[in-house]
């Protein structure tokens, strides 16, 4: 991913957006010899701190056989993007995209021990599932246990993170600010949470809080 100096996002400003409620993403490995990547649509649960990302996905999922043979892979999260006419943007009326991403390189460890994974799903459904605190995966008891056998965990030990927050901050302030209006005015289902990002980028550059 390709980031420029004006829309690199700090630390900070990635665990922020990813914690509002961030957490599906693309999960990329690298595939056999003369084929493409694997790629998995997937929930996860990132653990900034520990430094590291767990999810679970099927057993028959052809990502397994791609983590044994390479356990380097990236994670991608993608989001409040829009497009942007070109001739909003004045001279010489380019288009582009406004758009959040955050790349995770990673080292994959698959995890096929019961405990680990009845862990890794306790851990899950504390986050996704926190108005059901009494369902948990205990192994070998029902209802969940005899089912770890259908399923193996995926702990991500993040090695770099790159996150770019894409919403023309190298153009002058007040034309920032019009294209924003640009966005309100024209009201697409897409163009608020960008627009957010946008007034947010905006008010970084000019000393406001963000």
């Amino acid at each position: 991913m390709l980031i420029r100096s004006w829309d690199r996002g700090t630390e900070a400003e990635w665990r922020q957006w990813l914690a509002a409620g961030r957490d599906f993403g693309l999960l990329a490995a690298n595939g056999p010899a003369g084929s493409g990547p694997v790629l998995v649509p997937t929930h996860f649960l990132l653990d900034a701190d520990q430094g590291e990302i767990l999810l679970h996905l099927g057993a028959p999922n052809p990502i397994w056989a791609a983590l044994r043979a390479d356990p380097h892979v990236t994670l991608s999260v993608t989001g409040d993007y829009t497009f942007a006419p070109g001739h909003w943007r004045g001279e010489p009326g380019t288009p582009t995209s406004y758009y959040t991403a955050v790349h995770f390189a990673c080292t994959a460890e698959i995890v096929e021990s019961r405990a680990g994974k009845a862990e890794i799903l306790n851990r899950q459904l504390e986050h996704f599932q926190p108005e059901t605190p009494d369902t948990r995966v205990v192994p070998g008891e029902e209802p969940f246990g005899p089912l770890l056998s259908g399923i193996h965990g995926l702990r991500l030990t993040i090695q770099k993170v790159d996150a770019k927050f894409k919403y023309d901050d190298k153009k002058p302030a007040d034309q920032q600010a019009a294209l924003a209006d640009r966005l309100a005015e024209r009201g697409e289902p897409l163009d608020e949470a960008a627009r957010q990002q946008l007034l947010r980028r905006l008010a970084r550059r000019q000393g406001c809080p963000a």
